[in-house]
């Protein structure tokens, strides 16, 4: 399964903006958004930001950022858009809502990752089932109505055992059902816009595409 793998921080400073693929890191310190706030590469310490961005050039940041935020590459992403397109509604929204459906996601809005790259690598290693079978593939689009459980073996493991006993358990959003003492949880709905996050703008995306 393709994914990036690469340093995932020059991607927020890529951005101009965290886009906290590290999870808890990036509220520390340590974020290397906070020590080196300028683009990667050899000159870009000296390039600076240009005031004026052209229309292409917003509509593909606006595309890059969403990609990032959820870790889906071009190809992918790309499909997604034109599931998106054949359904009923905003094509933006829909599109977004594909990306929060995806288990993931899921598992990283239920609270048992810190970060959605956890949440991959957790969902890859088969430690979660989906409507009691064993499911490990994290691209797997979720619907209302999905139940999403910690396998039995893997509740032995340390990381859940310590995420039970928890005690700065993350609020999940309203749209999904969290039950963080069995290590359990289910889709209740899909996310309205004022559930996912502000700070992308699925016109841009939707443009970028449209050209």
């Amino acid at each position: 399964m393709a994914r990036y793998t690469g340093a995932v921080c020059k991607l927020c400073r890529r951005e101009g903006e965290k886009l906290f693929l590290k999870g808890e890191r990036c509220f520390t310190p340590k974020c290397a958004f906070e020590r080196r706030a300028y683009p990667p590469g050899e000159h870009g310490r000296f390039s600076g930001r240009p005031t004026r961005q052209s229309e292409f050039s917003l509509q593909l940041r606006g595309k890059q950022k969403a990609k990032r935020i959820y870790g889906v590459l071009e190809r992918q992403f790309r499909r997604y858009f034109r599931n998106a397109q054949k359904r009923t509604g905003l094509t933006g929204l829909n599109l977004l809502q594909i990306l929060e459906s995806r288990l993931d996601n899921v598992v990283f809005r239920l609270g048992f990752a810190d970060n959605r790259n956890q949440a991959r690598q957790l969902v890859n290693h088969g430690h979660f089932m989906v409507n009691g079978r064993r499911n490990d593939i994290a691209s797997t689009l979720l619907v209302p109505g999905d139940v999403i459980a910690v396998r039995e073996k893997s509740k032995q493991r340390t990381y859940f055992k310590m995420l039970k006993q928890a005690e700065d358990r993350r609020t999940p959003p309203a749209w999904v059902e969290s039950d963080l003492d069995n290590l359990t949880g289910r889709v209740i709905r899909l996310p309205e816009r004022a559930e996912i996050d502000g700070n992308l703008n699925e016109q841009l995306i939707v443009e970028f595409y449209s050209r």
